[in-house]
């Protein structure tokens, strides 16, 4: 429970832990957030990273002349598209038998509710998940071992990796330092969390209703 109550605050409380990181790496707080919006998104191993309240804190620093908003922008876009296109070439060589091997580190039911998104939403679930933690993951990883055509994949990887930044980073930006908001910066995580999981709790309440009309 230890690691899994750390995870939990760092994510609730990521505002805390940045002004730490701040004081303590300066300007190289670029690289360190890079590397964890890398991480996030390039490794099925490390979906519990923040992600969405993360970038929606880095915003409001931004905001106070803390980091640069345009150089940031680029710096967790590239990281997102550079851990999907990570992500999808592992999956490309792991290849089909991910499903069937019988390693812990792989989360089954991660990897089959993420392929039932994809076949549902097809080559739009690599836009759609940047949006849903944890398939946000493994969606990538997923096209990879379907052997989605690259440069198709490219083109979902460059849209979603972009409208995902854009959205949490200048939504930080522009409504971060409003004093309701900063007051009630916990809560608004929780927010973006919990409206980050609706789509997978319509799923699961659609599933139910299908198991109960059998």
């Amino acid at each position: 429970m230890g690691l899994i109550s750390t995870i939990i605050d760092i994510v609730l409380h990521v505002d805390k832990y940045l002004t730490l990181i701040i004081q303590y790496f300066g300007g190289w707080t670029y690289a360190l957030v890079f590397l964890v919006i890398f991480l996030e998104t390039g490794l099925v191993l490390t979906p519990f990273l923040p992600g969405d309240s993360l970038i929606f804190a880095l915003g409001t620093f931004a905001a106070v002349g803390t980091f640069n908003i345009w150089l940031l922008f680029l710096i967790l876009a590239l990281a997102a598209i550079l851990g999907d296109t990570v992500n999808y070439w592992i999956g490309s060589y792991i290849g089909s038998k991910v499903f069937t091997t019988k390693s812990k580190l792989l989360n089954k039911e991660h990897l089959h509710k993420t392929q039932r998104f994809f076949d549902r939403y097809g080559g739009k679930t690599i836009i759609i998940a940047r949006f849903i933690p944890i398939i946000r993951t493994f969606a990538p990883f997923l096209a990879g071992v379907g052997k989605m055509r690259y440069w198709k994949f490219l083109v979902y990887n460059v849209i979603g990796g972009i409208a995902w930044v854009g959205l949490f980073l200048w939504g930080g930006y522009f409504f971060g330092n409003i004093p309701w908001v900063q007051k009630n910066l916990t809560l608004v995580v929780i927010l973006i969390i919990a409206t980050s999981l609706i789509p997978v709790i319509i799923s699961i309440i659609q599933k139910y209703q299908k198991r109960s009309n059998i």
